[in-house]
């Protein structure tokens, strides 16, 4: 059995009927606890979902309580929040994302997707994971912190490449066979103008250093602001 999901709610019988089976109904395997449940019915949790209602005041009071217990820190925790309350989401409640009630299920899968993601120390055959780039292999969506980032065919399969290269030294002529095939006949200035486009797209979250002379250098996370890419 994986590790459930917490759903902590003003009254345990409150996230039933609502996130607790939106979840269930996603095949998702969940746990309904009282929103100041003890650590001791909270731990083993995979993500906590915190539904206070219109009481923030009450869902940051809950998680702080619960981020006091060593094993319950690191836990990702999402917050949902209702339409006259989301104008007061700050990231001072400590939450790792939030997501408006009603809960529609596509939202709140993909929200805890991401946390999942996001706490994740590696990567898995579907998923590449480099700092805050998020590279779905399955649906190819790519997103950099939690934003979704369009990227076109070719550069997507360029990205994908350097994230599975991380500290190699590529030069042009192998990233030009890799990507675009040992039949392209064009230069490798292709090369450098997809590398322009997806530096633009991505922003610093994309670390790759330029190697005159040698090509191009993925680095696993990025340099300190300041330093030549």
């Amino acid at each position: 059995m994986s590790a459930p999901i917490v759903v902590l709610a003003l009254e345990a019988k409150s996230g039933e009927g609502g996130t607790a089976d939106v979840l269930r109904a996603l095949g998702a395997e969940v746990l309904s606890r009282d929103l100041f449940a003890p650590p001791s019915l909270v731990e083993g949790a995979r993500v906590l979902v915190v539904d206070a209602g219109e009481r923030l005041d009450l869902a940051q009071a809950a998680l702080r309580a619960l981020r006091k217990e060593e094993e319950l820190r690191s836990v990702p925790a999402l917050l949902v929040v209702t339409e006259r309350q989301v104008t007061r989401v700050e990231p001072q409640l400590g939450f790792d994302d939030f997501v408006m009630a009603p809960i529609l299920p596509a939202e709140i899968y993909a929200r805890i997707r991401k946390l999942e993601w996001r706490a994740s120390a590696f990567s898995t055959e579907e998923l590449l994971k480099v700092g805050d780039i998020y590279v779905d292999c399955a649906s190819r969506d790519v997103t950099v912190d939690g934003r979704p980032v369009t990227l076109t065919t070719r550069e997507y399969e360029l990205l994908v490449f350097f994230l599975k290269n991380q500290g190699r030294v590529l030069s042009r002529d192998r990233i030009l066979r890799a990507v675009w095939g040992p039949g392209y006949e064009g230069g490798d200035r292709t090369v450098d103008i997809h590398v322009r486009r997806l530096r633009a797209k991505l922003g610093p979250s994309f670390a790759l250093e330029t190697l005159r002379g040698a090509g191009y250098k993925p680095l696993a996370q990025a340099r300190v602001r300041g330093k030549k890419r």
